[in-house]
């Protein structure tokens, strides 16, 4: 697959690491021994709890924005539930009057 950094019509092909079989690993079984000191690995440092801790003042606060939103939310569905009962109204008293209006002329002719 051609690598082409740029857009520029000149195509690099992608460079793919060669295999000599003459590299052979091999196992060491005791690491080499050096002149200096190592520095200690340090000690792991405990990951913080996930646990949330709250304040009074905060507890305060949580309440307060839940008490909140409920209300906005439920004022909102109230407010949505008039406008449906203010439509059906209406459009009960426009489905009276034509039929008042449609019983009016068949009784005329």
């Amino acid at each position: 697959m051609p690598v082409n950094p740029l857009p520029t019509g000149i195509v690099t092909p992608l460079v793919q690491p060669t295999v000599t079989a003459d590299i052979t690993p091999h196992a060491t079984d005791h690491a080499a021994a050096c002149n200096h000191h190592h520095a200690p690995v340090p000690a792991p440092v405990p990951a913080p709890s996930s646990a949330v801790r709250l304040t009074p003042a905060g507890l305060a606060v949580v309440v307060a924005g839940g008490a909140g939103a409920v209300l906005v939310v439920g004022t909102v569905l109230v407010s949505m539930l008039l406008a449906v009962a203010v439509t059906a109204a209406s459009v009960a008293v426009c489905a009276v009057v034509l039929r008042s209006l449609l019983s009016g002329q068949r009784r005329q002719r």
